[in-house]
């Protein structure tokens, strides 16, 4: 099996500075508290594709309700390879969760952003039904697949990436 990156945990300052944008009156111990106990991704099993992520916080979803999820994550990748994030399968079968993006690409160059590359994933309760989706703080809500890619023989890209969604300039 070959080696492609590497999980790390961004900053406090990055993850605190995250965390107070999506959460209103959050106290420095809430947040020392969240950031100490954040969990790496990880293979539940050795045939496992994905890395599951884990939830730094408690999150509820009623049908139709999103949330955006700063995992307090980063990732160094190999050259010529993404990370794919898709929501955990039994997440998608029973609440038709899934993430806004569809499914998250987290480029190689991502890391070297002002925001350490930090992965966030914003994810919805696309029920039908009355189904409330429950997620407590360090179950498994995500997985992160590393997933090989190539280029034309014509490329000659030579931009650098300076933050997330948006960032290289492409279609918006």
């Amino acid at each position: 099996m070959q080696v492609v990156g590497k999980f790390s945990k961004v900053s406090y300052d990055e993850f605190a500075k995250a965390i107070r944008s999506e959460v209103d009156a959050i106290t420095e111990d809430a947040i020392i508290d969240i950031y100490n106990t954040i969990k790496l991704p990880k293979r539940a099993t050795t045939g496992s594709a994905g890395y599951d992520f884990f939830s730094p916080i408690w999150f509820e979803l009623h049908p139709g309700e999103s949330i955006k999820v700063p995992t307090g994550v980063n990732v160094d990748i190999a050259d010529g390879w993404f990370l794919g994030c898709v929501p955990r399968s039994g997440l998608g079968f029973k609440y038709r969760a899934q993430l806004d993006n569809t499914i998250g690409v987290i480029d190689s160059d991502y890391i070297f952003s002002d925001n350490e590359g930090h992965i966030w994933a914003k994810i919805t309760n696309d029920s039908k039904s009355d189904k409330v989706l429950t997620v407590n703080k360090g179950d498994a809500f995500m997985q992160g697949i590393f997933i090989q890619y190539g280029v034309t023989t014509d490329d000659k890209t030579t931009g650098i990436r300076n933050g997330g969604f948006g960032s290289t300039g492409g279609a918006q």
